[in-house]
């Protein structure tokens, strides 16, 4: 470890691996529940659980993001981290919103109360003062890391990340905004929903990929700084527009239905570029980098980020297609492969890469963590097939033939119980990416020393 506030990054990895934990076990239950709908139906509801499945997702991403960039700037930067301090009590400001949203979600507490009560917007059903702290902990975290790029060295690495990390942050504002006509919340919803994972965090993706390249590959950072502004460009100029695919049905004028498809269709492009960029990163690359795993993890995040972000996302977006297909199972394919590739996956690589180095030894349970990548990305892939298939026999059953839709939920039970297997899979690759990351290493004293892995 060069900079003694890297350090920093730990307790966020570690915060954000236990979120992981509770967002999968949700999403385990809620597969249990498509199965059998009585299941924790008095106790835990459909709709509680999913609130604390989606919203942990999200929170353990951003989480993740906040843990790799106090990584990762002190190195691009050559400099410690400003504040320490601000860095710790941002944390501590996260946990107890997230934990205050649990509560709240879990019990039904304050419903109603503007100030105190749930929402009902899905991915921001935070309450108001829950949001408030958010916004005070992305000041903070913005301020600490902008002042110590500003006062180091700039890179196209730090640059790409800032922007990135600035862009979702004021993005966020407009879940304070909740006007009363409906086809206009909806708008300003995706401005926040769409244009994170389709805009803002892309840029997020882009610079840690980056930045895992130039360590893992040892490639010239002049390559790597390349690429990345193609792919940030195509990443803009598609997914602004590319908003668009979300305003066919809610009231807007029937132009969004052309601009959608159109810029939509585009999306592709910058994952087809990361991934591009991933392989021919390896290909050129000349370091030998002792921490496999983490290789994976980053082409694996390239990979499954094009097919489930790019690919399936393409699938149903023209509006043609879409008319049939929007809100049906082909659209949860979609989410969850295109979540786990670029932003589950991605997470787990830097995490995969930092943490031997933030415990000063070498990879260590190299072959359980890979094993885990393999459990979990098969899992996902089963899963997404599943779901595609679903979603294929529910828009015909539904929206072509006009059956009820209950009727039709009633013929897909079974593809519902291979989504419920495939969710195990993931759960257990789950438990073995974090028994990788956080057992204890055994000594092997005929071995020497550890040392620390090259960089």
């Amino acid at each position: 470890m060069k900079y003694q506030t890297q350090k920093i990054a730990y307790l966020y990895f570690l915060t954000a691996m236990i979120l992981f934990a509770v967002q999968v076990t949700m999403g385990l239950v809620l597969g249990w529940i498509y199965v059998s709908p009585n299941f924790l139906a008095e106790i835990l509801p459909f709709n509680i659980a999913r609130m604390l499945h989606t919203n942990s997702l999200v929170v353990w991403l951003l989480t993740g993001f906040f843990g790799a960039a106090y990584y990762l700037v002190p190195e691009e930067s050559e400099r410690e981290i400003h504040s320490p301090t601000l860095a710790y009590l941002q944390l501590l400001i996260l946990i107890v919103g997230t934990a205050g949203v649990v509560v709240t979600y879990t019990f039904n507490l304050f419903d109603g109360n503007f100030l105190l009560g749930n929402e009902g917007r899905e991915f921001i059903e935070q309450p108001r003062w829950v949001k408030a702290g958010i916004v005070v902990a992305a000041l903070m975290f913005l301020f600490n890391i902008s002042m110590t790029v500003l006062k180091g060295r700039k890179t196209a690495i730090t640059n790409i990340l800032l922007l990135g990390l600035w862009g979702l942050s004021l993005l966020f504002l407009f879940a304070f905004y909740n006007p009363g006509n409906l086809a206009l919340d909806k708008q300003y919803w995706w401005y926040i929903v769409h244009l994170w994972v389709e805009g803002t965090w892309e840029l997020v993706m882009a610079a840690i990929l980056g930045f895992l390249m130039l360590k893992l590959t040892g490639v010239d950072r002049e390559i790597v700084e390349k690429w990345l502004y193609v792919i940030v460009a195509t990443a803009l100029f598609s997914g602004i527009l590319g908003t668009g695919h979300h305003y066919y049905w809610i009231g807007t004028p029937g132009y969004w239905q052309w601009i959608g498809s159109v810029f939509s269709s585009l999306e592709v492009v910058p994952f087809f570029g990361m991934m591009a960029f991933a392989f021919v990163m390896v290909w050129k690359g000349r370091r030998d980098h002792p921490n496999k795993a983490a290789l994976l993890w980053a082409l694996g995040t390239a990979t499954l980020a094009f097919f489930g972000a790019g690919v399936w996302g393409f699938l149903h977006t023209l509006h043609g297609i879409n008319y049939y297909t929007h809100g049906t199972q082909i659209t949860a394919a979609h989410g969850h492969l295109a979540f786990f590739g670029a932003y589950v996956s991605l997470n787990l690589a830097i995490i995969t890469y930092a943490m031997p180095v933030l415990k000063g030894r070498d990879p260590y349970n190299q072959v359980l963590n890979m094993a885990s990548f393999w459990l979990m990305s098969g899992g996902m892939v089963f899963m997404t097939f599943t779901l595609t298939f679903a979603g294929t026999v529910q828009t015909h059953l539904q929206r072509v033939n006009g059956e009820y839709f209950m009727d039709v939920q009633d013929q897909l039970w079974v593809f519902f119980v291979m989504r419920f297997g495939s969710g195990v899979a993931v759960v257990l690759g789950v438990l073995l990416f974090l028994y990788a990351i956080l057992a204890p290493r055994r000594e092997i004293i005929a071995a020497g020393p550890s040392r620390q892995p090259a960089e």
